[in-house]
């Protein structure tokens, strides 16, 4: 927050022109890096940014230290932190971080999640013809133009589309049903690791797309349905 609308520091590239990291980006995973190594020195890390470290407890963390880092360069308040811990039998944990609005997503598997300590839930009872839908785009120009050609599908059976530009953030606003659903391909796992869990704890469902890159749908379980159904032949 103290850089957040300021000139970008250490601005670098990373997988094309438009994909950017910065000072911000990297500060802040060695900060949640380091906090990891303190309190839990067994356990291992993976980081947007870079940070990797072998696990000896069986749990590994999944850190995107800022997801939207685009947003976060021009001054857009829609970004975030997303952590999560895994073990053997996935996500066990994780909290969604929204500094803009003070606001804290968090979930453990089996215990729900919430918002600020209150328990989420996902909008239910949406069909899909009214529903709002989250998605987002590649940084790669030829993807892009794939994933417009799905939405040119998508839009007419929908209420509307957001593209945000922080899946992280989508996820946790399909959580607290300000979203009914998303859908992306060609994300990491640390875009997902947490908010993924946060759905499912709020009484949602993930499903993962087929073919490549990798993809997700979130949401009610019924609407769930019919996104896959709407997405099943965007190849």
């Amino acid at each position: 927050m103290e850089r957040f609308g300021g000139p970008a520091l250490g601005l670098g590239r990373k997988s094309s022109a438009t994909d950017m990291v910065s000072d911000a980006d990297r500060e802040a995973e060695a900060a949640i890096v380091g906090l990891i190594h303190r309190e839990r020195p067994g356990d291992g890390v993976v980081g947007e940014e870079g940070a990797a470290a072998p696990s000896s407890s069986g749990r590994r963390w999944v850190i995107d230290p800022l997801d939207g880092t685009t947003n976060y360069l021009y001054g857009f308040p829609m970004w975030a932190v997303s952590v999560a811990v895994e073990d053997e039998a996935g996500s066990a944990a994780g909290v969604v971080l929204d500094p803009v609005r003070d606001e804290l997503f968090a979930a453990e598997r089996g215990g729900g999640a919430t918002l600020g300590g209150v328990p989420l839930s996902v909008r239910e009872g949406t069909p899909l013809e009214r529903s709002l839908v989250a998605t987002g785009f590649s940084y790669d120009a030829r993807r892009r133009n794939d994933q417009a050609r799905v939405l040119e599908r998508v839009i007419p059976h929908v209420r509307d589309i957001r593209r945000g530009g922080a899946a992280a953030l989508d996820l946790a606003w399909v959580a607290a049903g300000r979203l009914d659903g998303y859908y992306e391909r060609g994300l990491q796992p640390w875009d997902w690791a947490a908010g993924r869990l946060l759905v499912t704890e709020a009484g949602g469902a993930v499903a993962e797309l087929t073919g490549e890159p990798p993809g997700l749908v979130a949401g009610a379980p019924d609407l769930v349905a019919g996104l896959l159904a709407l997405l099943a032949s965007e190849a």
